[in-house]
């Protein structure tokens, strides 16, 4: 079958898309779901067994393994659900609301299965060849699944520890490994040798002769290096990775992974131009391991998919990604936040991005994990934070405890964000001796971890009318800088037809090329490690500082030539474009010249 759309809808948060597949797949539409949160996606199955009418038992944390039984049942059950919807719009497709012809309507303007359709109704009237067809021509979307493969925490059992097996990664993959679902599984936040590891116990990731794999592997990379070194590591375990999702470090929602400078575009046509090889270095290591395993051989080369996502708003955009670098499909994350018909999000946090601007969307330090974290200024669950340190009862309960990983003062991991931490840590703070600005400084990175595996998924709770009363009403939101352009509440068809052109739903006129966007955040993050940089005369920092911005330099250099020689595409933007690339470029030569001020010594990079 061929793929219906050229996008997929990623995952969001804990809880913005834990049930996006029943609402988009039967359209033929990729998108995926969250693992984390085992006891939410437990209350959603409850919800959803009773609104359909389906015997539910309960799976309690008193059963042996509960959280990966909890992750089978529930993905068992929205692919029962959203099959039955697809098999209800087909079965539909010649009655007078023909949910066939919604789903065709959806598709891109020059689609294949649109021209064939149109093509065959027109030589085959007859209603039961219509059936046929749509049955053999129409696919339903991609249920697949995402593990933060870092977010692993170790769990214990009458505080004895368990085994690895069970840790909270560990148990989400095993808990996807035994559903039903013939789909992908993207790993994400970087390399877990142990998981990667656990993976050859499960068939379902292994290839037929066929080629054929029940479940298949995504990795989200970085940069070709890595997606190398992560392919060999799994090829030589006979896993083969069928999807490499490049993500743009800074211009993405959720995490923000930034790179040293390096820019999505060159990141993007190094793929292009090592797929092949890409390819066919994987294959013989994968051929390899699977003969010394004895396992089936497939009788072909294994595919690989390139996709892309972070900050990508308009249909030109989209298309200019697929058809220069040639990717398979692009990712539209943020910009779904405001689609109530395929994402969770409350009224109160829905409003709030509606007026976002640019100042209100900020690369924060609130996440428990340490890594950079792109929020919502006021969002409700940083209100609450707020509210709990007015009264001197800093941090959280810290009732999940899913990025319970710290473990600076016991040997059972504790989360920087919960009370008991961050107790510890300001009393070891009052025992420093500080002074009063030095004092406020780290008081203020203690205290600004917010409860984020919580707040990230209570929307969905409050969408569906579900209780709180454990989690409390605050709510987590992670857009991305591109929701600064997105005003509006916007329905499914809206937003698709805004994907492929046919509709242009952003009212802002002054909304940057994409590529443009990514390279002032990454400004603006040099400009903030400058300024947060201690020791001005080390020549290690120097260095780092001095490659960071020729990275970018080289990066602008890339896009200035890209778009003087582009044809067919940004034709009203481009020298925009290129004048705002001239501009940065003049920015990073000052900044290089500021950096070297910082000590007469010789460097390595210049």
């Amino acid at each position: 079958m061929i793929n219906a759309h050229s996008f997929h809808i990623p995952v969001m948060g804990i809880g913005f898309t834990i049930d996006t597949p029943l609402k988009v797949a039967q359209y033929g539409i990729d998108s995926t779901i969250s693992l984390v949160d085992d006891s939410l996606l437990e209350k959603l199955r409850k919800m959803y067994c009773e609104k359909y009418d389906i015997p539910y038992i309960e799976i309690t944390k008193e059963k042996e393994d509960f959280r990966a039984k909890r992750i089978t049942a529930y993905l068992n059950l929205i692919k029962n659900l959203t099959e039955r919807k697809f098999e209800q719009l087909k079965r539909t497709a010649t009655s007078k609301g023909n949910n066939a012809k919604e789903y065709l309507n959806m598709l891109p303007d020059g689609s294949k299965i649109k021209e064939d359709f149109k093509r065959f109704t027109q030589s085959n009237p007859n209603l039961n060849d219509i059936e046929s067809w749509i049955e053999n021509n129409l696919s339903v979307g991609s249920i697949d699944v995402n593990i933060m493969t870092k977010v692993d925490k170790v769990n214990y059992l009458k505080n004895e520890k368990l085994p690895t097996e069970y840790n909270d990664a560990h148990a989400a993959l095993r808990g996807y490994a035994n559903s039903d679902l013939s789909s992908s599984i993207i790993l994400s936040a970087g390399m877990n040798p142990r998981l990667y590891g656990y993976m050859e116990n499960f068939q379902d990731f292994y290839p037929d002769e066929s080629g054929n794999i029940k479940k298949k592997i995504v990795l989200k990379v970085s940069d070709y290096r890595s997606a190398l070194i992560q392919g060999k590591f799994l090829a030589k375990k006979g896993l083969w990775i069928s999807e490499y999702r490049i993500e743009s470090g800074l211009n993405c929602g959720g995490h923000a992974f930034a790179s040293d400078g390096y820019l999505i575009g060159p990141i993007l046509e190094e793929f292009r131009d090592k797929r092949l090889e890409l390819i066919q270095t994987l294959h013989e290591v994968l051929v390899n391991a699977l003969t010394q395993k004895k396992h089936i051989i497939p009788n072909k080369v294994l595919p690989i998919k390139i996709t892309a996502q972070g900050g990508v708003g308009t249909a030109e955009e989209q298309q200019f990604l697929l058809n220069h670098y040639n990717l398979d499909s692009i990712g539209w994350g943020t910009p779904f936040l405001l689609v109530p018909e395929v994402t969770n999000v409350d009224n109160s946090t829905l409003e709030k991005l509606k007026k976002a601007k640019e100042d209100d969307l900020y690369l924060s330090n609130i996440s428990p994990l340490g890594v950079p974290f792109n929020s919502l200024r006021g969002n409700t669950k940083d209100m609450e934070k707020l509210s709990l340190v007015s009264i001197g009862k800093p941090g959280s309960k810290c009732p999940k405890k899913y990025v319970a990983l710290n473990s600076e003062f016991s040997e059972k991991s504790i989360c920087t964000a919960s009370r008991q931490y961050q107790y510890l840590k300001l009393k070891e703070l009052d025992e420093k001796n500080l002074s009063a600005d030095n004092y406020e400084a780290e008081y203020e990175k203690i205290v600004d971890k917010s409860c984020i595996c919580v707040g990230l998924g209570t929307s969905a709770l409050l969408v569906n009318n579900l209780n709180t009363k454990v989690e409390g009403a605050g709510v987590s939101v992670c857009p991305g800088p591109n929701m600064a352009y997105f005003s509006k509440k916007i329905s499914m068809k809206e937003m698709i037809s805004h994907i492929y052109g046919k509709l242009n739903v952003i009212t802002r006129t002054d909304r940057p090329n994409m590529f443009v966007k990514e390279l002032n955040i990454y400004i603006d993050f040099i400009k903030s490690k400058i300024s947060e940089t201690t020791d001005l005369t080390n020549n290690k920092q120097i260095n780092y500082l001095l490659t960071f911005v020729q990275n970018l330099k080289e990066g602008i250099s890339y896009y200035i030539d890209l778009f003087e020689n582009m044809a067919g595409f940004f034709t009203k933007s481009k020298f925009k474009i290129i004048s705002e690339l001239r501009y940065s470029m003049e920015i990073l030569n000052n900044i290089t010249i500021e950096i070297k001020d910082f000590s007469k010594e010789p460097y390595l990079v210049c």
